[in-house]
Formats: structure tokens, C-alpha cells, sequence
């Protein structure tokens, strides 16, 4: 598990200093969570060459954010699932399911998962991923509720456990395995696409 970075680390912003996005990690080599990013993060998500962002809110992207997407040719994949002011609302299993096999895509790499805090919508596909790397529940949990803190949802945790990675795997039957990294080996996930439901994809 990365080491969280939050903004409130920050108070005294210096010229020159990379300040992450709240709330952010990394997941693994080529994928990163956070927060919202803010104008004053751009300089450090550009310093991590991204290819695409996996957006999982309903709202616009602000067009100061989407010019700094242009700018740097990274992708945009909105995955729209409403804020929960109700924490007995499950997840939609179908919108996770979809960003989900976006993000195993290492032509996306390298990725940003991030919703508005970082801690709900990004905690919950990062933890179906981890269904699909075969973390045990325990673990999934755990990660989730560092990120959530205190304001974990217990509605959340059913919506992992529940989750059933096996449908993803019967529908990607072209999943190829490639292994690489420092030291030891790092299964990759790739597939056809022209087996996948397209993400809405923002023009930049």
C-alpha cells in the first residue's frame, strides 16, 4: 500500500514544490488514486506522464482541468456515479464493472482512478481490482478504510465482497498475461477492444 499524501501536509506551498492531490497513492506501477485534482497538483500529475484519467463522478470536468488534459494529450474516461448522501445506497455494479476493465488496459497506463475525495467511488474499483489481483477480503478492507478514514461506509464493504470478478474474466476472453517489474513478477491484464463497452471518452 502507497503512502498517503494529503493537501493539509501542505499549508506552506513553496515555489517549485510538486504537490500531489489529496488523498493520493499509488495503487501499483502505472496506476494511481487520489482526490480531485486541484490546479496546484498539475505540475506533479505531469510529472507522472499519464495517459488517461478515470473520472467517477456525474459532474463536468472543469475546463481549467480539461485544458490542462489537452496540453498534455491525457485522456479523459467519465464514469458517472452519483455522490451517496444515503450510505446504504450501493455502488452500481455495471459502471465499476466497466471502469474496472478500462483500468486493467495497460494501454491506459499510466492511470489516475479519482472521484471527489478519493475515499467512496475510487476506494470501491480500487478495491475490485484487488478482487482481481486475489487479495484476500481482509486486505481489501483494510486498504478501503485507510483512504475512507472515519468515514468508511459499511455499504461499501458488502459492495466489494459481493462483487464477482469471475463475470469479468468469462467476458474478457482474450485476456492476455504479461509479466514485468523489479525484482518480481507483476501480472497485467489486457483486452480486446472490441469486446468493451466504451467509456465516455471527453474530447479534449
Amino acid at each position: 500500500m502507497g503512502l498517503i499524501i494529503r493537501e493539509s501536509d501542505y499549508e506552506d506551498k513553496n515555489d517549485g514544490v510538486l504537490l500531489p492531490p489529496a488523498n493520493f497513492s499509488m495503487v501499483e506501477d502505472g496506476i494511481f488514486r487520489s482526490a480531485f485534482p486541484q490546479p496546484h497538483n498539475f505540475p506533479f500529475l505531469k510529472s507522472l506522464n499519464l495517459r488517461s484519467i478515470i473520472y467517477l463522478c456525474c459532474e463536468p470536468y472543469p475546463q481549467e482541468n480539461l485544458e490542462f488534459l489537452r496540453a498534455n494529450n491525457i485522456k479523459l474516461l467519465q464514469f458517472g456515479i452519483e455522490g451517496k448522501s444515503e450510505p446504504s445506497v450501493s455502488m452500481p455494479r455495471d459502471t465499476i464493472m466497466e471502469a474496472l476493465k478500462v483500468l486493467i488496459d495497460v494501454r491506459n497506463h499510466p492511470i489516475l482512478i479519482h472521484c471527489n475525495r478519493g475515499k467512496h467511488r475510487t476506494g470501491c474499483l480500487v478495491g475490485c481490482f484487488r478482487k482481481l489481483q486475489n487479495w484476500c477480503l481482509a486486505s481489501v478492507f483494510e486498504e478501503y478504510r485507510h483512504f475512507a478514514g472515519v468515514k468508511w461506509r459499511n455499504s461499501d464493504l458488502q459492495f466489494m465482497e459481493k462483487f464477482d470478478v469471475t463475470c469479468l474474466r468469462q467476458c474478457l476472453y482474450s485476456i492476455i498475461y504479461q509479466y514485468h517489474g523489479y525484482g518480481s513478477n507483476k501480472r497485467r491484464l489486457l483486452y480486446r477492444e472490441e469486446n468493451i463497452q466504451k467509456p465516455q471518452i471527453k474530447s479534449n
